[in-house]
């Protein structure tokens, strides 16, 4: 059977990197005081739980936005939604710097940016969907997600020296500022739809949103999704919360656990990366989603038992390297086997396990700590066991029938979109 010929545009990169900057900003608004805690909580004269409370607010925010925000995304598009999340990133990011001598005021400024992530990251493979072929679309999820590792990244890595050489109320001015550049930017460049479709018709008709939900939560394949979601996601959230708490017992320092989470960040961006390319070359998602969870058990075993910095550091690496890369291949690999729901919904409900498990494994992880130094040993067991619970229900997917078999050809467009 003769196969149809699809075009893509360049301007397909544009539009992916002006979402990467309006991600990266938005994630680093949420992980600003994670890396100041202390300082932050002197500054304002109140406890460290406060301070993380502007951090967890994000959490909270996305069990109350998520399903809104997808409805949003699949119901307008991309552009709206995400000019909303911009929008909502930019003007509050820069209330907080203008209000930053003020801890009540800061944290109404944070929930005004936390309220719009879910319109920005649910986002993620409905921009793939738009521009991207489907031999594309795991690499763009992966830099989609790329961009939000950068901005947490940055986040631990600039705010410590920034804060000291320009002052707490400048660092956050700074970020409000640069927030604010990325939602005008985006908003400027950003198209809903290139010229022309980059694949078959049939590829881009979705349901609504409600009756594309009750299909997905029918489909055993995705239900396994959401559960391998809120266990890695809810493994990374808390793991990362409580680096310092996990490995101070064994006598490493606050800056080595910075260095800690700032390698598991750096390791998610190279494998958000590696992982999805190879994903979209070889036109597989379970075996990369395998990998990614396999991998993740050796990293968690040395976060929990390293004695020596060289082994806690290369744990903390692989931890993040196969992790995080796990989420971009889990996402797109939703959206396809969750036809005909909207990418949106099925985004957004992988998501939303993370955020719940996060905030659950939190508070779990600090109730069960044992003996006198507060060891958290016995959680992480825990939860090693769920992520080989996780590896088993991986195996039990079955492949995405859209990526295993080319649809269309694809050709590089002359002139980008109008």
């Amino acid at each position: 059977m003769e196969q149809s010929t699809y075009k893509i545009y360049g301007y397909r990169w544009l539009i992916l990197i002006v979402f990467m900057l309006v991600a990266a900003f938005n994630q680093l608004i949420w992980i600003t005081f994670a890396a100041v805690t202390d300082a932050a909580a002197a500054y304002y004269h109140v406890s460290q739980l406060d301070i993380g409370l502007l951090s967890m607010s994000f959490m909270i925010a996305y069990l109350v936005v998520s399903i809104p925000a997808s409805w949003v995304i699949d119901t307008y598009g991309f552009r709206l939604a995400v000019g909303i999340g911009a929008g909502l990133s930019g003007i509050f990011g820069l209330m907080r710097g203008l209000v930053a001598s003020n801890y009540m005021l800061v944290m109404i400024a944070q929930i005004g940016t936390a309220v719009g992530q879910p319109f920005i990251l649910n986002a993620i493979t409905k921009v793939a969907a738009r521009w991207f072929p489907i031999e594309e679309r795991a690499t763009a999820s992966g830099l989609g997600s790329l961009a939000m590792y950068l901005g947490i990244l940055a986040g631990l890595v600039v705010t410590p020296s920034l804060t000291l050489s320009a002052g707490f109320n400048n660092m956050l001015l700074y970020y409000g500022i640069g927030a604010l550049a990325a939602g005008i930017v985006f908003i400027v460049f950003a198209k809903e739809h290139p010229a022309t479709p980059p694949g078959p018709k049939e590829l881009e008709e979705r349901a609504l949103m409600f009756d594309g939900m009750k299909q997905i939560l029918r489909n055993k394949n995705f239900i396994s999704l959401m559960v391998i979601f809120f266990i890695g996601l809810g493994l990374f959230n808390s793991v990362t919360t409580w680096i310092e708490d996990i490995i101070s017992p064994r006598g490493f320092s606050a800056t080595q656990a910075g260095t800690a989470g700032g390698l598991m960040i750096f390791g998610g961006i190279i494998g958000a990366v590696i992982l999805p390319t190879l994903s979209d070359k070889y036109r597989k998602r379970v075996p990369f989603i395998i990998i990614g969870l396999i991998g993740t058990i050796p990293g968690i075993l040395g976060i929990t038992y390293a004695a020596s910095s060289g082994l806690l550091f290369l744990s903390c690496f692989a931890f993040g390297f196969f992790l995080l890369s796990c989420g971009p291949i889990g996402f797109q690999y939703g959206a396809e086997i969750g036809r005909p729901a909207p990418e949106g919904t099925s985004n957004g409900l992988l998501l939303l396990m993370g955020q719940i498990s996060g905030i659950v494994f939190i508070f779990a992880m600090d109730a069960f700590r044992m003996g006198p130094k507060g060891s958290m040993t016995p959680s992480l067991l825990i939860l090693t066991c769920l992520v080989i619970l996780g590896v088993f229900m991986a195996f039990r997917l079955q492949e995405s029938e859209l990526v295993l078999t080319p649809q269309h050809k694809i050709e590089q467009a002359p002139e980008v979109s109008k």
